[in-house]
């Protein structure tokens, strides 16, 4: 009798975790509200429909989720056209996992920078071969060896690196897969097209470099360290690198590759090589868990009790950096680059965000409490889908929608 009573307790005792932890779940999400109670006009918002439904006629993307926050409520969260085409049509639905692409740059790898810069374990002003020493300098006139890049040279894109290197070079060299340390000390020892800080040069290779220093001073890869210090923390527990097999059902496809779509795999070529973990690119997540992210933002630093950052360290990261003010960067994210089309017409200068190249986009405005979160799947199934106007036409019709500031 003993044994069974305590099966029973057991049982009520481990339903209770459960649903606690359940609740914990949905609670970590932003409330919902009507557009009217953040000071937003209905009418005005619903154009986003005929907007992206015309964009999934013309096949610029097969589906979309865009979410709309204001004031800490979640106001739109709607679904559009299909989640795949190949190798059969899907339904798009609001909680599927997108490829971020580089988004992974401002939400995991600035963000994790930012911590051990709080935490006292490096700073920005530091020397890019402090921690990579085959980081090789820019070549002056004569063969001289001009100023070291730093790591904010890094966070800014103004190291002086290329954009990208050729991923079968380095299948080439190194072999596949090509751990990050080996493919950071290619990358260290490319020629520097420019002085640090002379020209603003977006570049993949600068943030897989942080990425390899998250891991030479925490111990721990950018996967580990994120997971650790950002995204479990806020409760976004659909955000990760590498989904689980359990999880990629869940998954947005994007290119098909030999003759299967990539799903809950990495569409970067070189997060590939990595094994699906790189500073610039990897991170999976849906529109609920990067609102709660923008959200932190907005709190500068806090959601829910939790404090992922101070408020100063927010506020240099959505700053543009005043020794670099022409390339229109704070620490991870973008204020006014050429790249910044994503803010649209209407929001202010204040505001800052990021997209990714496989259609994905977050744009935050402090001033007027928005967060607008737009994601595609517009390289499915060839890599063909156009994106870049549609960001800045929804941004404006959100934007517009704000009768009450």
């Amino acid at each position: 009798m003993n044994k069974i009573r305590f099966l029973f307790i057991g049982l009520i005792i481990c339903q209770i975790v459960c649903q606690g932890a359940l609740a914990g779940v949905s609670e970590s999400k932003l409330p919902s509200g009507r557009p009217e109670e953040v000071g937003m006009d209905s009418k005005r918002l619903a154009l986003v429909d005929e907007l992206i439904n015309k964009a999934i006629e013309r096949h610029d993307f097969p589906g979309a989720v865009l979410l709309v926050a204001r004031k800490g409520r979640v106001v739109w969260r709607q679904a559009y056209g299909l989640s795949q085409l190949v190798p059969g049509p899907s339904p798009m639905k609001p909680d599927l996992i997108f490829d971020l692409a580089s988004i992974t740059k401002p939400v995991a790898t600035a963000t994790s920078i930012m911590i051990l810069v709080e935490k006292g374990k490096l700073r920005l002003w530091d020397k890019v071969k402090n921690y990579i020493p085959e980081f090789v300098p820019y070549i002056e006139e004569k063969g001289l060896e001009g100023e070291d890049a730093r790591l904010f040279h890094l966070l800014t894109h103004t190291s002086g690196l290329p954009p990208y290197v050729d991923p079968k070079e380095i299948i080439s060299k190194y072999g596949e897969p090509c751990p990050t340390e080996t493919l950071v000390k290619h990358i260290a020892q490319i020629r520097k097209g420019s002085r640090p800080g002379e020209r603003f040069v977006y570049s993949c290779l600068n943030y897989i470099t942080l990425a390899q220093i998250i891991k030479i001073v925490s111990g721990e890869d950018l996967a580990e360290f994120s997971k650790k210090n950002i995204f479990q923390p806020l409760g976004m527990n659909s955000t990760f690198f590498n989904p689980p097999t359990e999880i990629k059902t869940r998954c947005v496809p994007t290119e098909v590759i030999e003759g299967q779509p990539l799903r809950g795999v990495v569409h970067d070529p070189l997060a590939r090589l990595q094994g699906g973990i790189s500073g610039n690119a990897g991170l999976f997540s849906t529109a609920d868990d990067l609102a709660i992210f923008a959200q932190m933002m907005l709190n500068k630093g806090e959601y829910r009790g939790v404090r992922i950052l101070s408020p100063l360290a927010v506020e240099r990261m959505t700053e543009v950096f005043p020794r670099l003010r022409y390339a229109g960067r704070g620490f991870g994210w973008d204020l006014d680059s050429d790249y910044a089309t994503v803010r649209g017409d209407l929001f202010g200068y204040n505001s800052y965000g990021h997209s990714g190249y496989t259609g994905t986009s977050i744009w935050i405005d402090p001033e007027t409490e928005t967060i607008v979160i737009f994601l595609t799947n517009r390289v499915h199934p060839e890599d063909r889908g156009e994106i870049i106007s549609m960001r800045s036409k929804v941004a404006n019709v959100v934007a517009a929608a704000i009768v009450k500031k």
